[in-house]
């Protein structure tokens, strides 16, 4: 069996080929759990090198008129024509692109005025990536940072413009490293990285 390989972001989250997947994966779902769930948009896309390619989807799922996230993971083998729906996984409600009253959690509110948003939410993961690309152009090492997983998010909506506290978990090479972001997203929809620090918690 091969060795397993880290997860890396697919090419393109709207490419062909990954709307293809993300239309099998829901596909082969509704076929096993006679469902009549709707791919609406695939979120993010990853992939692993296993024996072939297993596929980590995350997609906009609907289900009877209510928008869904789900997690699907397809492995594909192609010089087998090989392909198979590995997992398929309801992770979260979607929100919206700005933290509001119907998704933060009340329980974590301090006086900043940020409160904790679900760290699925799709507007936290294009916020991480950003936090990601950031580092990939300040650093000089040959070797790429890989975004782990967010492990928390807060956010707050001052006058139109989103504003994001995010903790997120990186790799590079075989060193993993968590560092803490604070992020803002125009009103345009341009984020912006306004500090970041290294997290040793």
């Amino acid at each position: 069996m091969a060795t397993l390989g880290g997860l890396r972001n697919s090419s393109s989250s709207n490419s062909a080929d990954t709307d293809s997947l993300a239309r099998f994966a829901v596909e082969e779902h509704n076929k096993k759990e006679n469902a009549l769930l709707k791919l609406a948009r695939v979120i993010k896309a990853q992939e692993q090198v296993v024996a072939g390619t297993l596929h980590h989807l995350t997609l906009e799922i609907d289900d009877a008129g209510n928008k869904k996230i789900y997690q699907a993971k397809v492995w594909v083998k192609p010089w087998m024509n090989f392909k198979e729906l590995q997992e398929f996984t309801h992770i979260s409600e979607p929100v919206t692109d700005t933290p509001s009253a119907d998704h933060v959690q009340k329980d974590d509110v301090d006086g900043s005025g940020y409160q904790s948003v679900p760290v699925h939410d799709p507007a936290v993961q294009d916020a991480a990536n950003h936090i990601l690309k950031t580092m990939q152009m300040r650093s000089n090492s040959l070797y790429p940072y890989e975004l782990q997983e967010v492990v928390h998010a807060r956010a707050e909506n001052v006058e139109g413009v989103a504003k994001y506290e995010i903790l997120v978990k990186l790799k590079r090479n075989d060193k993993e490293e968590k560092v803490k972001a604070n992020v803002h997203k125009d009103d345009k929809g341009v984020f912006h990285l306004n500090n970041i620090v290294q997290d040793h918690s």
